[in-house]
């Protein structure tokens, strides 16, 4: 069954959820509105959609050193000082700047990314698309569809979290709003590299980081 703009937005009333997230719960469920409202409160989007308004501005800078070599700093913000001082939400931030260490994210969501940025990497996808012989009026398509490629590598709560490649830093980030009962937001992170922007021997320090957080 084909999913509507007029499905997404009845969906969205009904549970406060985002837009992506309501079409891709009406195209799991086929369609079904029932189901998609159902399967939105099991992932703790309907929850953590209710909370999303509310202010955030307590919270911790959590931190993540890999051998020296990779640094880490994210804060990630709460409601209250009650919850910042919360193992699971400690662990959920250092998660976060172990999943930066490791996946090199430039922004932390799509809104993030300049407009010229997205612009210009669209430009690029065309002319790569062009090159490959792909006919024109599937062209954007095809870019469209690559672009959404480039957001889940650049955009940190789009990126399969690390130790759950099955779930997005976004879906981790809903299941403990949902579990914890506060509005939480990862609100920016700085991430160092030794000799990073140096002529160096090449190594993939990101890949090591990720190697070693699978292999726990």
């Amino acid at each position: 069954m084909a999913v509507t703009a007029s499905m997404v937005k009845e969906l969205r009333e009904k549970t406060s959820a985002g837009m992506m997230d309501c079409k891709k719960a009406l195209v799991e469920t086929n369609g079904d509105m029932e189901k998609a409202v159902e399967l939105l409160r099991e992932k703790g989007l309907a929850k953590a959609a209710k909370k999303a308004g509310r202010i955030a501005a307590e919270g911790i800078v959590a931190s993540y050193i890999h051998g020296g070599r990779i640094g880490v700093l994210v804060e990630v913000n709460s409601e209250t000082d009650f919850v910042a001082k919360n193992e699971e939400f400690q662990t959920f931030a250092r998660d976060v700047a172990m999943q930066v260490a490791a996946s090199s994210p430039q922004y932390v969501r799509r809104e993030d990314i300049p407009n010229e940025i997205i612009e210009k990497e669209k430009e690029i996808l065309r002319h790569q698309a062009l090159n490959e012989g792909k006919p024109e009026k599937i062209v954007d398509k095809m870019v469209e569809g690559r672009i959404e490629k480039y957001f889940k590598e650049v955009c940190l709560l789009e990126q399969p979290f690390i130790k759950n490649p099955d779930i997005s830093i976004q879906d981790l980030l809903n299941e403990k709003i949902a579990k914890i009962g506060e509005n939480l937001n990862i609100r920016r992170f700085s991430r160092f590299e030794v000799g990073e922007g140096l002529e160096k021997k090449e190594e993939n320090f990101a890949e090591e980081v990720a190697k070693q957080i699978g292999d726990k």
